[in-house]
């Protein structure tokens, strides 16, 4: 990956770390990060060494203060669509990613830094984190699923709220609301996060992967579809050499070794 201009990539065993670098602008999401971001998370997908992938800003201030206000207005109509439907592509393959992820927020996710955020499968915060979807103050709405994944998150009452007002939440706010899972100190974010992410890379890779389709497709049906589609992911893994070690483990009490087959 070292075509990309905005975005960093860096791995510790199993997890990879993309860092989103654009610091003189506090990693404002413009056209170019969002592709970077898009290419970076193809390459990711394809990794087979890679069972879990954390999101997070670099420097100090932001994890992403939002989008690249000089860009966006620009915008006419129709450009306006593309801009929106370019960043609403990107974010949707990384909620349907098939490794978790998870976002590490550092400072400022604003905008379309906190819709980041809310694509990704979980969130960590460290204690000055401020999420934010102020896009109202600025004459639009968040264009890259901000609307429906925040309703989802914290519920249709709290999503109006910060939506409406386009006020910032601090981070114990955003973990009493269920926007984040845990709130940690700055200097441990990312260290914490990794830490947080191998609960998760310990089990069994495909395990994992069916859970998330069986919860995000459990989003896009009725209850009988999900229903019938959970019951189809459930008995293809009784087929997986995973769930024979990990059944084996465990009435031999010891810990199991997944191979991701």
């Amino acid at each position: 990956m070292a075509d990309l201009r905005y975005i960093r990539v860096e791995r510790d065993a199993e997890i990879a770390v993309v860092f989103v670098d654009r610091q003189d602008k506090l990693n404002a999401l413009n056209a170019e990060v969002v592709a970077e971001l898009g290419r970076a998370f193809e390459e990711l997908r394809e990794d087979e060494g890679v069972r879990g992938v954390i999101v997070t800003g670099a420097g100090e201030k932001a994890f992403v203060a939002g989008a690249d206000i000089d860009e966006l207005a620009q915008m006419d109509s129709i450009s306006g669509v593309g801009v929106s439907r370019h960043g609403q592509d990107v974010f949707l393959a990384i909620e349907r990613f098939p490794k978790p992820v998870l976002a590490a927020v550092g400072g400022y996710a604003l905008g379309g830094g906190c819709e980041l955020a809310l694509a990704c499968h979980l969130r960590v915060a460290s204690e000055n984190a401020r999420f934010g979807q102020p896009e109202v103050g600025l004459g639009i709405i968040p264009g890259y699923g901000g609307t429906i994944r925040l309703s989802r998150l914290v519920g249709l009452g709290r999503a109006i709220e910060l939506t409406l007002t386009g006020e910032m939440v601090g981070a114990e706010r955003a973990l009493q609301i269920g926007l984040v899972s845990a709130v940690v100190p700055r200097e441990s974010l990312l260290s914490d996060a990794k830490d947080f992410m191998r609960r998760i890379t310990k089990n069994a890779p495909i395990a994992v992967r069916m859970a998330l389709e069986s919860i995000y497709g459990g989003l896009d049906n009725a209850s009988p579809e999900a229903l019938a589609f959970e019951s189809s992911l459930f008995g293809l893994l009784a087929s997986t050499e995973d769930m024979k070690e990990g059944m084996t483990a465990f009435m031999e009490k010891r810990k199991a070794d997944f191979k991701g087959r």
